[in-house]
């Protein structure tokens, strides 16, 4: 490349924790000297950081890494690099998946991304390392989330082998990082600017077992929620196992820790649970639930569940369409069971066809979605705080409330335009299926 300082764009795709990544090689390439933030069209390097998590979004990375190159090709010297999951776990094959790559970049060589835009003209470098213990640091990251809201990864990769996850394979064992190390991440992302951070890894409900001396998640948000200038940290990503009644009494006495929380149960049939290595059962779930909500008053409670896994039953699913009908909970997610190349359900036998697995998906989410817009009209009348992240493709006004984390959730209309970052004192006054309309 003939450029000192390359013009560079950056696509992030997949979960906030690979956002958080490439907030990271962001601020590594523009402490190198790279103008980041470039257009495709205009870019002298672009960057895929990849899902590889299930088969569409493999191939939503693909057909990115496709455009990057039809970009290159207009160009001529463009470079295309991809970095991410899908590198970890397809590596050498993506050249032949997609030819003309110059260079890809792993995970664990996330700081190789300097070297991998602006260094060498070989072929085809390599920036793949296997995972050799320890955790990269998050600190200084360029961020692409607004202003006002951050991701806080608190730990990295998973030891819960679940039979269905490529994960653990991907970004290795679970490892904590320093209570120290969190907690001064967090300053200062509130210093630039964050009053709402999002707590984030594999398994959050996991943090602090592996340190010396150990510690609990509880423990560390609460001192997250005591810093200065921080007024809503979310926890997300919390595995069911370990929501102890320590969490929960943290979170029902700090003002600052929202009454939300994300826990993907993946299902709530014993048998299903047990093919999927999950560790808890329907009891012990149903249990912390019902604790949860009694005590934390008006928690948020979201989900995902993955229907059609090998073996299931008519009889399986229906227990788990009865469990949500029940339950009625505040939001969900539904994935249809993608057997993932070198998981031990994978190589089951007792593949559920493609068409029932659809049909399944459908019926959770129809009935899911009656609650969830049941639970919204309920809200009618209600005075609720916003924070307001700013203006919709449609030129509409967008915030949140508490129990509406960012990207993944519904959220609420303003009948009036304010700028990124404020709270906003509003009532509601009606609904869109999901989405609140609130006037301040």
């Amino acid at each position: 490349m003939k450029r000192k300082h390359p013009n560079v764009s950056l696509v992030s795709l997949g979960c906030p924790k690979n956002l958080v990544d490439s907030e990271k090689m962001l601020a590594s390439l523009a402490e190198g000297g790279c103008v980041v933030g470039a257009p495709m069209e205009q870019a002298d390097a672009i960057i895929v950081n990849t899902c590889g998590f299930l088969s569409a979004a493999r191939e939503e990375s693909l057909g990115v890494i496709r455009e990057a190159l039809q970009h290159k090709r207009r160009r001529g010297r463009c470079r295309v690099v991809v970095a991410g999951c899908l590198v970890d776990r397809d590596a050498e094959k993506l050249f032949e998946l997609a030819p003309g790559i110059d260079a890809i970049v792993g995970v664990n060589s996330r700081d190789d991304i300097l070297a991998a835009v602006v260094g060498g003209e070989q072929a085809r470098p390599l920036h793949v390392r296997p995972y050799r213990g320890g955790i990269l640091s998050d600190a200084g990251r360029f961020r692409l989330t607004p202003r006002h809201t951050a991701y806080l990864r608190i730990a990295e990769g998973c030891s819960q082998r679940c039979a269905f996850c490529t994960i653990p394979a991907i970004r290795g064992p679970f490892r904590s990082k320093t209570v120290r190390a969190v907690l001064n991440e967090a300053a200062e992302l509130i210093a630039d600017g964050a009053v709402e951070l999002n707590v984030i890894a594999q398994d959050t409900t996991a943090y602090g077992r592996d340190l010396a001396p150990p510690t609990t998640l509880a423990r560390l948000l609460d001192e997250l929620a005591q810093l200065p200038g921080l007024r809503w940290l979310r926890l997300l990503y919390a595995y069911p196992r370990r929501f102890t009644n320590e969490l929960m009494n943290v979170m029902a006495r700090r003002e600052t820790i929202v009454p939300y929380v994300d826990i993907p149960l993946q299902h709530i049939s014993d048998s299903v649970l047990r093919r999927m290595g999950r560790g808890v059962g329907r009891a012990a779930t149903e249990k912390m639930l019902v604790d949860l909500r009694r005590v934390v008053p008006d928690v948020v409670i979201r989900t995902t569940f993955i229907v059609g896994f090998p073996g299931e039953t008519a009889a399986e699913f229906k227990e788990l369409l009865d469990f949500v009908k029940a339950f009625k909970f505040d939001a969900m997610g539904v994935f249809e069971y993608s057997p993932e190349e070198g998981t031990r359900a994978a190589a089951r036998v007792d593949q559920v066809p493609p068409e029932v697995k659809a049909r399944r998906a459908e019926r959770l989410m129809l009935a899911q979605q009656k609650i969830a817009f049941a639970a919204a009209r309920r809200r009618v009348g209600q005075k609720i705080e916003v924070l307001v992240d700013g203006t919709d493709p449609a030129g509409r006004c967008v915030g949140r409330h508490f129990g509406q984390a960012p990207d993944i959730d519904s959220v609420c209309f303003l009948t009036r335009e304010y700028p990124p970052g404020p709270f906003v004192a509003a009532t509601v006054t009606g609904t869109e299926g999901y989405d609140l309309i609130v006037v301040p």
